[in-house]
């Protein structure tokens, strides 16, 4: 079993700034990516951004120039430093893991959501 653990978010004003920290843990062979989604209630997930083995990110045009994804692999940790934040970055943010539990078997994996809230 592989477990991710979100920690940081809260209430921000507009153009203000949070982290976003999510670890992994469990039995975990090898990870591929790690990255954030965001989704509200009855609506499509969103990626907001994605760190793939070797350096490569990916992120949502909404977001691109504000947010920054990085990872620590010795960790299995991943973060999300978001900056000029906007009342439409309001959501609940999850954190996903393409992990191999072993050398032939990976799964995606799904933290438990945080709450992000930009508002005056």
């Amino acid at each position: 079993q592989v477990q991710l653990v979100e920690s940081g978010g809260g209430l921000v004003q507009p153009g203000g700034s949070l982290s976003l920290s999510c670890a992994a843990s469990g039995s975990i062979f090898r990870v591929i990516a790690m990255g954030w989604y965001r989704q509200a209630p009855g609506q499509q997930r969103e990626l907001v951004a994605r760190a793939n083995n070797g350096g490569g990110t990916e992120y949502a045009d909404s977001v691109k120039g504000r947010f920054t994804i990085s990872r620590d692999t010795a960790k299995n940790t991943v973060y999300l430093q978001m900056n000029n934040l906007k009342p439409e970055d309001t959501d609940v943010y999850y954190c996903h893991g393409w992990i191999y539990s072993s050398a032939t078997s990976w799964n995606e994996y799904r933290g438990q959501g945080t709450q992000v809230t930009v508002s005056s």
